[in-house]
């Protein structure tokens, strides 16, 4: 490991320290309930007046639109999940869109489709009643091409509020979204392919989003994030998130907005954190294959690298998805994700959807589960990642969080052994293991401190070991 890299962790978890025992600026948080940054560690949230770290799973993306909703909800509450992602779909069948659907066969812009909009907030009101926190995304550009173009109500052949001539959309976007440059994302004045069509097309794009707000302001379990994987203009973003804001502002409500873009870049998010207040990392946790997703111990270089970049401002890091559709073992991977995630400072992880993750399938149930049996001992609030306190470490071996006086965790993908610097504490650890292949508790001892210790997992497969201040087991 390289000693820049150690030193800048070092003075991470020093900074940490400093957050997790400062007191909250009070005229800061002006409802405590709602879903926030915690004050004492503000790289971790807040709900109801208390911290609470967000983990989930779910079968779909868009999931106000299931027809089972009430019971997959109630599946991921009995796995102890409470964060679940919204992405307000355009693409489903004529009568799941958000804007009415005619006799005529065509859409009206000027009108709402209530079923979809009733779905939307009977989802919130259910995920408020089993303490599920819903990040909602804005806009999908995966909703704007190729076949999903073709029927959304946008393409002007399919409403009655304007033609292809007047609107500036073509008929057609044949790119793959990730390819393609829709028109749909340049209608602010001053945008690369902007044209004066398009103050028409910003009108009903604000109406949209200014309904989703009208419903979701009456939720204090809301996220916002202004769209998936996007590769629009920044200004795009920038406007939307301040769209957000301005309306919050209006309703005296507290609103946490970011922006997921494309591939691994935050610059936008993490330069104007007077827009944003948490990042969307998921991109950090995508597919193996991708030359942009790091892989293992690059995972903490570059999260150590975003943190110091947010100077004296740190803020959540979130990842709603993570993304194994291009790994083998799929299932082993993506719950490897998950646990790095958490022991590098992640303060809300959601297993993606099938094909592309393992949803809320028995190993996802099964390390959510794991991770709240951690959080009966230790808080992920009250620690640090201290890499730099493990010695004899192999690349991805081992990675640690840690709070003087207060307890260390050691998550171990595969059998492994470290040693652990416990020379700065005194008094004796109360040490037990997590076996994460069986979700169960291995019987605990005694330790003593103020020496380096050998940390062994006791068997093959991912372990957690844990040593707490206080006794028992």
């Amino acid at each position: 490991m390289k000693i820049e890299f150690v030193g800048r962790l070092a003075i991470w978890a020093l900074l940490m320290t400093h957050l997790v025992t400062s007191s909250p600026a009070g005229d800061d948080v002006f409802d405590q309930n709602r879903i926030q940054p915690y004050p004492l560690n503000p790289i971790y949230w807040q709900y109801q007046g208390e911290p609470v770290l967000l983990l989930g799973g779910s079968k779909t993306d868009h999931i106000f639109l299931l027809d089972d909703l009430e019971t997959h909800l109630e599946e991921i509450a009995d796995s102890i999940g409470n964060y679940v992602r919204c992405v307000m779909s355009q693409r489903e069948g004529k009568n799941l869109k958000p804007h009415r659907l005619l006799p005529n066969g065509k859409f009206d812009l000027n009108l709402w489709n209530e079923e979809y909009w009733r779905r939307f907030a009977e989802c919130l009101r259910l995920c408020k009643e089993h303490d599920i926190i819903v990040q909602i995304e804005v806009w999908d550009r995966f909703d704007y091409s190729r076949e999903q173009w073709m029927g959304s109500a946008w393409r002007p052949v399919n409403n009655i509020n304007y033609e292809s001539e007047e609107s500036g959309f073509s008929d057609r976007y044949t790119q793959p979204a990730h390819r393609g440059d829709h028109p749909f994302f340049h209608t602010l004045s001053g945008s690369r392919k902007y044209n004066p069509y398009f103050d028409g097309i910003l009108d009903y794009q604000e109406r949209f989003v200014a309904k989703i707000l009208d419903i979701s302001f009456q939720f204090n379990n809301v996220l916002y994030c202004v769209g998936n994987e996007s590769s629009a203009p920044s200004e795009w973003s920038h406007y939307w998130a301040g769209f957000i804001r301005a309306k919050a502002q209006e309703e005296g409500v507290r609103v946490e907005v970011t922006q997921m873009n494309d591939s691994a870049r935050f610059e936008d998010v993490v330069n104007h954190l007077d827009r944003y207040s948490f990042i969307e990392g998921s991109k950090l946790l995508g597919p193996r294959r991708q030359a942009w997703a790091p892989k293992g111990e690059e995972l903490a270089t570059r999260l150590v690298s975003l943190r110091n970049s947010m100077s004296q401002k740190l803020v959540p890091i979130n990842a709603v998805k993570i993304i194994t559709n291009q790994d083998t073992e799929i299932a082993r991977y993506s719950v490897q994700k998950f646990w790095r995630g958490l022991f590098l400072g992640f303060a809300a992880i959601r297993f993606h959807r099938e094909p592309a993750g393992i949803a809320l399938t028995e190993p996802a149930k099964d390390a959510i589960r794991a991770a709240r049996m951690l959080e009966t001992r230790i808080q992920f609030w009250d620690l640090a990642p201290r890499l730099d306190l493990l010695r004899e470490r192999e690349r991805d071996e081992a990675y640690l969080l840690a709070k003087k006086d207060i307890g260390y965790a050691v998550y171990f993908p595969e059998a492994g052994a470290v040693e652990l610097d416990l020379q700065e504490e005194a008094g004796n650890f109360y040490f037990e293991w997590i076996d994460l292949s069986n979700v169960e508790w291995i019987a605990g001892k005694e330790m003593q401190a103020g020496r380096n210790t050998q940390i062994a997992t006791p068997g093959e497969g991912a372990w957690i070991a844990v040593m707490t201040a206080r006794s028992g087991g």
